[in-house]
């Protein structure tokens, strides 16, 4: 396979990665599926991560995301389940 393949697949992974994220996250059902709503929202943390207030939101967010990550691993293995991340 050559390099550019590789780098695409990659890619194409990553972002695949990403917008399960935003799923994950329930903003979707939130945003009723609206793109305009889930990139004024994505925007506006660009925003506030920018800020004289970007540090502490980052430690924030990645608090809340990793309590998230855990309780889903730990829900996983209260249902003898792995999750698609650890399967692969």
């Amino acid at each position: 396979m050559r390099t550019w393949q590789v780098e695409r697949r990659k890619r194409t992974r990553h972002l695949i990665e990403l917008g399960g994220l935003v799923v994950k996250s329930g903003i979707v059902d939130l945003a009723g599926d609206d793109r305009a709503t889930i990139l004024g929202a994505l925007l506006w943390m660009a925003k506030k991560l920018h800020s004289e207030d970007g540090e502490r939101a980052r430690e924030l967010w990645a608090g809340k995301g990793k309590e998230a990550f855990e309780a889903e691993r730990q829900a996983d293995a209260h249902d003898g389940t792995q999750s698609q991340r650890n399967r692969v």
